[in-house]
């Protein structure tokens, strides 16, 4: 392999514009899969506060089905509370507001301002993980009473209080409504799309939002189930199809029929559901996924193995001094392979790490939710959100492929000739 390695440092030098391009178009190609890659590893990859996405399922808009036609949104606490909120299956369930609403806030001595602010239960805060940085979140007892308390971000308390410093138990105004912070948490990503707000408080605090329903069936509320092991899935979906069944029955003879669309979903699903009224095709979404990545490859493949089947050309006489020898085919396909690997690998880096700087600095621009609500906030990217096992892992995958698909050919056709027409430079 050393011996690999110096040969393959010494081709790079002796034709050095092809094995910039090479390099460079290698490189290139995988920057552009791994940035695909990390557009779609956001939705569905755990990091803070939802690390438990693939325990998570989600019910984020319900459908609403009479003699005029549908209706499709969030849903009231009653619907939620009748069919997920009291399920036996699932670890815990949580119900929110299913968007974030912009309200002004302020302390004395400081200038109003806007922040987002999300309306939860206390088991919200059971089936996210965050980092809390002082204090403890409003419990069952408090959110019970409906008392004004707030969880708030590092640069919310900071913009408040201008200190993060022992802020828990001091008081704004929320609304012109005077609420005591609980609790001081990091910062989170608007990429945490469930999870994500500056403020939380409990939505017994606001008697509008829970009686802004219709039909007592929709509303402004979403749930997320946290089930024990993803395992437990099929066992969800059967306990909340009963409960629909049941709850159907109740309002039967208002002509209303709530339809939930094999909801909840699972965070692969949820994270392509972009409307209440269809349900997501997953088969679809992958095989979309598969084209892209085949056209990522295949494309530039097709030019780095004309730029291999080049410098093939100029290593004939030592291809035919080799099998003169007794070298074999497979083993001269295999260096050649090798050490295209090597060099494929190199571009590798540089493509993954190309990537990962430009999810850095257009984070705004790549990483932006769909339906970007009233967020103040920009998608907060680093590391833990960019990098996983997983993501080395699909760099590998496809330096592999591409090196396969990209020599592969080209060096199976250089073993081929005569020994007689390798020894005299021909093809």
């Amino acid at each position: 392999m050393k011996t690999i390695i110096k040969q393959t440092y010494q081709q790079l030098k002796e034709q050095p514009l092809i094995s910039i391009v090479s390099i460079a178009g290698t490189a290139l190609s995988l920057f552009l899969i791994m940035l695909v890659v990390m557009i779609q590893q956001v939705k569905v990859a755990p990091f803070s506060p939802e690390s438990n996405r693939d325990r998570m399922l989600h019910v984020k808009y319900g459908s609403l089905k009479n003699k005029y036609g549908e209706s499709n949104g969030p849903m009231s606490l009653a619907a939620i509370n009748a069919i997920y909120k009291n399920m036996k299956t699932p670890e815990a369930v949580t119900i929110y507001t299913f968007y974030t609403t912009r309200q002004p806030l302020s302390t004395s001595g400081t200038k109003s301002f806007t922040a987002d602010v999300k309306l939860t239960d206390a088991a919200f805060w059971h089936v996210f993980d965050f980092e809390y940085i002082y204090g403890k979140p409003y419990n069952e007892a408090n959110f019970k009473a409906g008392i004004p308390l707030a969880v708030i971000s590092r640069s919310t308390a900071r913009r408040l209080f201008n200190t993060t410093e022992n802020v828990a138990g001091r008081t704004f105004m929320l609304k012109h409504i005077p609420y005591k912070v609980a609790a001081v948490v990091n910062d989170v990503s608007t990429l945490a799309t469930i999870a994500y707000s500056q403020i939380w408080i409990p939505y017994t605090t606001d008697r509008e939002i829970c009686n802004n329903i219709w039909e007592n069936i929709m509303g402004a509320f979403s749930t997320t189930i946290l089930m024990h092991t993803p395992k437990d899935e099929s066992r969800v979906h059967a306990e909340a199809e009963a409960n629909l069944n049941k709850f159907n029955l109740t309002i039967k003879n208002s002509g209303i029929e709530l339809l939930n669309r094999n909801r909840p979903y699972n965070t692969e699903k949820e994270s392509i559901n972009f409307g209440a009224n269809l349900e997501p095709d997953v088969t679809a979404e992958h095989r979309t996924q598969l084209i892209i990545f085949l056209i990522l490859l295949i494309v530039p493949a097709v030019n780095l193995s004309s730029m291999t089947h080049s410098r093939l050309r100029q290593r004939i006489s030592e291809i035919g001094i080799r099998r003169a020898f007794g070298c074999t085919q497979w083993s001269i396909a295999s260096q050649i392979i090798t050490e295209n690997m090597i060099v494929t690998l190199c571009a590798g880096a540089l493509g993954l790490i190309m990537s990962i700087v430009c999810g850095y600095c257009f984070n705004n621009s790549l990483f932006t939710p769909a339906y970007f609500y009233s967020y103040n906030d920009a998608p907060i990217t680093n590391i833990s959100i960019l990098i996983h096992i997983s993501t080395f892992v699909y760099a590998l995958a496809f330096c592999f492929v591409l090196n396969l698909i990209s020599t592969g050919i080209p060096a199976w056709q250089a073993c081929k000739t005569s020994i007689i027409n390798d020894l005299n430079g021909k093809k």
